[in-house]
């Protein structure tokens, strides 16, 4: 598996709060550390820019609000997970490479 991890930059919270959007937040309004659209358009837009590939998407996933998925194009390609541990919010993308897609 490849790992690729990101971090976007938020201000220290205290202890009873927790980074959000570059803002600090109390506990109950993140309900589980979810990823918003306005996170996920910050995400989409570094990836394109990262990897230089304008094709890139981040969409939601439908039953969970912790993650989302990436595609290029209609092609999924991994998941991004929030990481909010610790008050350190970041965000991780696994993109699982089978041995059938390396296959020539």
């Amino acid at each position: 598996m490849l790992f690729w991890r990101a971090s976007l930059l938020a201000p220290a919270c205290p202890t009873w709060q927790v980074q959000g959007l570059g803002k600090c937040r109390g506990l109950q309004s993140l309900k589980g550390f979810a990823v918003d659209k306005t996170e996920m358009a910050k995400i989409e837009r570094y990836m394109r820019q990262t990897f230089a590939n304008h094709a890139i998407r981040v969409v939601g996933r439908p039953k969970k609000d912790d993650s989302a998925e990436v595609y290029i194009g209609e092609e999924f390609i991994g998941v991004l997970f929030v990481d909010d541990e610790d008050g350190d919010r970041s965000f991780n993308f696994t993109m699982a490479i089978l041995d059938t897609d390396l296959e020539d």
